[in-house]
């Protein structure tokens, strides 16, 4: 939550000063960059609803939680992205097809210490919202962090064609707006893949699921693993293990076993929101 009261803040101040910087210094291409800065704002309402949502905890009606609401709020934030690129596009492409360049405005100088203040302060939010998510293993909160990102890039784009625009080439100043609608594309297309793997059960990758098995294995009762399978539930995961023990263990022991792995995946890998051990006798075929 400071994290995102930080972006609020830090987005509206942006939006404010380029969209003022574009209208005094005529460029167009700081005014879309004014445009995708004032998107951020909503995009972080949007985190912050998401995230605190999926936080609920389980209820009769939601056994499982409401960890997916977060992906929810990662993909209407991709669809917000995209719209927002698009109107920008849609902008820059007609300026460029209308063949009127000559009656394009020279932006002023204020345009790029615009674009140069944005790309500074952008880049530096894209880190520490990127650091924040990771830390408490955030996907909407990472979805945040590469619009900062997004945002830092088009302000390039921005900068490239304000000064190409004042160096005798006004086509430039939309031509950069256009770029900036391929980078908010793009951030908005991996947003919307990264929510939906975690919408449709995706397995977690084959790094981390190694290492639970090799986990599983330190345990010197374990005789093998016969199956793991993992799905990610939003930012969580959940673990299903089959492991073979002793055939002559008593029921008591193979249980004590079987909850001993249990605690040690979960405390190891804190993103595992439940993992459920199945114990298998070592003789048997499963």
């Amino acid at each position: 939550m400071r994290v995102s009261i930080i972006s609020i803040a830090v987005n509206l101040f942006l939006s404010a000063f380029k969209l003022a910087a574009g209208l005094l210094a005529h460029s167009g291409a700081m005014i879309s960059d004014a445009v995708h800065s004032a998107s951020d704002v909503l995009s972080t309402l949007i985190v912050i609803a998401g995230v605190s949502i999926s936080g609920k905890k389980s209820d009769r009606e939601h056994p499982y939680g409401h960890e997916r609401m977060e992906c929810v709020a990662s993909i209407l934030l991709a669809i917000f992205l995209l719209a927002t690129g698009i109107g920008i596009g849609f902008e820059a492409a007609a300026k460029i097809l209308a063949g009127n360049y000559e009656e394009i405005a020279i932006p002023g100088k204020l345009a790029l210490i615009a674009a140069v203040v944005s790309i500074g302060i952008k880049e530096w939010m894209y880190w520490y919202t990127r650091r924040a998510a990771k830390k408490i293993n955030s996907g909407a909160l990472m979805a945040d962090a590469w619009h900062h990102r997004s945002d830092a890039l088009s302000s390039v784009g921005a900068f490239v064609g304000i000064l190409g625009a004042r160096m005798g080439l006004p086509i430039m100043d939309p031509l950069a707006s256009a770029v900036i609608c391929v980078f908010i594309a793009k951030a908005s297309i991996d947003i919307f893949r990264d929510a939906m793997d975690k919408m449709v059960d995706k397995a977690c990758d084959a790094e981390t699921v190694d290492r639970m098995i090799f986990l599983a294995l330190s345990n010197p009762k374990v005789k093998r693993v016969d199956e793991m399978r993992t799905r990610m539930f939003g930012a969580r995961s959940y673990v299903d293990i089959e492991i073979a023990v002793d055939e002559n263990l008593s029921l008591k022991e193979a249980h004590r076993i079987a909850e001993e792995v249990h605690h040690a995946v979960e405390k190891e890998f804190p993103q595992v929101k439940h993992c459920m051990v199945h114990v298998n006798p070592e003789g048997s075929n499963y």
